[in-house]
């Protein structure tokens, strides 16, 4: 069953990009899913939104690694491509990419995670803190054409003012 975020946000999709249903595409813990227009080797690129209040104090960064044990587990082989932290003081964020393989639908998948982790505070109790995040998992061979895609949606991504 899909999630609710445990914050408003609101973004705009790349242009081709569609939303779709996360239980209808495999993807029952993501509170919103889109996919890529074309479709590469069968597999399509997609980027998931989910996201938990966090009132641990647990870093962006052990939150990320976290993200990558469970990768670990669920896939045949993951690899840290790269890291770094983005953001400010008052809104931070960590970004991975994670290079993966594993099975999708009885096919062996070579693919590329962009992970982007979003630290908001409630602004009524900053001391609870919501973590989003936001992920691209494209195919080895196509993420390098979709992952500005998904950068110009990252930047994006504001919490949604209206909705508090």
């Amino acid at each position: 069953m899909a999630t609710t975020l445990p914050v408003p946000i609101e973004f705009e999709l790349p242009e081709g990009w569609r939303a779709a249903r996360p239980d209808e595409v495999g993807a029952p813990g993501a509170a919103f899913v889109a996919l890529h227009p074309r479709p590469d080797a069968g597999f399509n690129a997609n980027i998931t939104i989910d996201g938990d209040y966090r009132p641990d104090t647990a870093t962006l960064a052990e939150i990320a690694e976290a993200s990558v044990e469970r990768l670990g587990q669920a896939t045949t082989s993951v690899e840290v491509a790269g890291r770094r932290e983005i953001g400010s003081a008052d809104a931070p964020g960590f970004t991975q990419t994670l290079a993966l393989s594993t099975v999708v639908g009885g096919v062996p998948r070579d693919l590329v995670q962009s992970q982007v982790y979003l630290s908001m505070l409630d602004v009524a109790d900053p001391q609870k803190r919501a973590v989003v995040r936001l992920v691209l998992t494209a195919t080895a061979s196509q993420h390098p054409s979709v992952v500005s895609d998904f950068q110009d949606f990252v930047r994006t991504v504001r919490p949604d003012t209206a909705a508090s």
